[in-house]
């Protein structure tokens, strides 16, 4: 494994991008000082938005097939780089490294789909009620897009939003969490030689990374010159961001907060219900806006379960995230700690039975905030758990009535992933029925975390609505034009009006 120096060397970042900055970051994985970068004023903030439209302007003119050509050659430079980006996301977040690889696999993914999206940005041909007209649907390029991303997942976000935003014709700024924007410096970095490689016609400033904290993420939102917010991160942070960009009528699309939950049929099959829980709660130790955080299990097959559960959490290699064996790295920071100890310590005196939980390897770690997994029983009264804690917390509830299930999955303000493990039919198709799931992901068989590039990325209500990835997400970043072309020599209006002027 390359030390920091070496992931550093091999990504292009230099000692002015890493050193003598005024925002130290630490890596979580020991508590250690591994970069002092430079932070972005609010003038220099206003000042990459000037550039991102002098650049916008210039972008929107080639042709998308031609802009699909500069992030096909940013996949193949992020294929040459991913192991060294991979490992550089683990540093940065904490995530094992095998999950650091598949988060740079998934922006080289996204890269792929977005290739092949430029060459169909596809509208409408419309049939006319008049005689000898044409109407069409148009997507036109929509300006410079706003990321901001979240500390979770450091890389995957930015590209999921910068490979569409780029082929539909637009710029980016992307604003990086404060606890990970080394990871953002060294995509910029990679994007860089590709638009070296690419050539003239990526003009300076496509895209650019902001560095710092709220105050110019305010400027990022508050800006009438930014088309679009793509913002990720907590609910209270999306009710912010929303609102200040509806406020001056710009578009948003908000990926927030997640309270997932696993239902387990009494025709489930154990063995595969078992994988998915417990990747789904201790992938990222519990920090994936897609964590599972709640389980409803059939009381027919409560005891054939839970027990494995509790044993396999006790089991799972805790450790340094860049060692080939661990399967779960630490917490972000000590808040996070905090945040856990707090939400255990209210379930238990909501009547909640804890196995696990606490600080883990701190005699190793000192300075670092490992832990255990926590499985919570609730019992009694309390039959759902409607917050959401950034965390490795498992809450358990027996069901025997499916649409009970169905009805406490759903009774929570979030509304992003969910999934059923069911060899019923009949269960899978109402779970994905209209009296089904009510987020925005509906799994059979497997679990709440992770997905495909292929399908749209987002969730229903306080979750915020957006879609990001695949399918029709491109649509976000674009403008919708319907145009009516008259090719007669009369000019009949709609709908019979008649309106003569002699």
């Amino acid at each position: 494994m390359m030390n920091t120096q070496e992931i550093y060397d091999a990504l292009g970042l230099t000692d002015a991008d890493v050193k003598g900055g005024d925002l130290k970051v630490y890596s979580p994985t020991d508590g250690s000082e591994i970069a002092a970068v430079k932070t972005d004023s609010v003038e220099e903030t206003k000042s990459k938005i000037a550039q991102s439209v002098t650049a916008f302007k210039a972008w929107r003119k080639v042709p998308a097939p031609r802009r699909g050509e500069l992030v096909r050659i940013l996949g193949n430079i992020l294929r040459e780089k991913k192991e060294a980006l991979g490992a550089l996301v683990t540093l940065e977040c904490g995530k094992i490294y095998q999950e650091g690889l598949g988060e740079v696999q998934e922006m080289i993914d996204i890269c792929d789909y977005a290739v092949g999206q430029s060459r169909m940005l596809h509208g409408l041909t419309i049939v006319s009620e008049r005689p000898l007209h044409k109407m069409r649907e148009i997507w036109q390029p929509l300006g410079p897009v706003g990321i901001i991303s979240a500390f979770n997942f450091p890389v995957a976000v930015w590209s999921w939003n910068a490979a569409l935003a780029l082929v539909c014709g637009n710029s980016t700024i992307w604003k990086s969490s404060e606890k990970s924007p080394v990871t953002a410096l060294a995509c910029q970095k990679l994007f860089e030689l590709a638009c070296a490689e690419f050539g003239d016609d990526a003009p300076k400033g496509l895209s650019q990374t902001l560095t710092g904290d709220r105050d110019i993420g305010e400027a990022l939102v508050a800006s009438e010159s930014v088309a679009l917010i793509s913002a990720t991160g907590s609910s209270a942070m999306g009710r912010i961001v929303g609102a200040n960009v509806a406020k001056r009528f710009g578009k948003s699309i908000l990926e927030l907060g997640g309270n997932n939950a696993i239902t387990v049929s009494k025709h489930a099959d154990l063995d595969l219900a078992f994988q998915g829980i417990v990747f789904g709660t201790v992938g990222t130790c519990g920090q994936r806006c897609t964590t599972t955080r709640r389980l409803f299990v059939h009381d027919d097959v409560y005891d054939a379960l839970i027990p494995r559960i509790k044993k396999a959490f006790a089991g799972v290699s805790i450790g340094n995230p860049l060692d080939e064996g661990t399967l779960m790295g630490p917490l972000i920071d000590e808040d996070s700690f905090n945040n856990m100890q707090k939400a255990l310590e209210l379930a238990k005196s909501n009547g909640g039975v804890v196995t696990g939980g606490g600080r883990a390897i701190q005699e190793e770690y000192p300075n670092a905030y490992y832990v255990n997994a926590a499985l919570v029983e609730m019992k009694g009264e309390v039959n759902n758990v409607k917050t959401e804690t950034f965390a490795p917390i498992l809450y358990v509830f027996k069901y025997t009535d499916l649409d009970d299930a169905i009805f406490r999955q759903n009774d929570v303000p979030q509304g992003l992933s969910s999934a059923i493990f069911t060899t019923n039919i009949l269960e899978a198709e109402i779970f994905t029925s209209e009296v089904g799931s009510d987020c925005g992901i509906a799994n059979v068989n497997i679990g709440t975390s992770g997905a495909e590039i292929g399908g749209a990325f987002g969730g229903e209500k306080e979750t915020g609505g957006g879609r990001e990835s695949g399918s029709d997400a491109w649509r976000g970043y674009m403008r919708r034009m319907t145009s009516t072309v008259n090719y007669s020599t009369e000019l009949p209006l709609a709908q019979g009006i008649k309106f003569d002027t002699e």
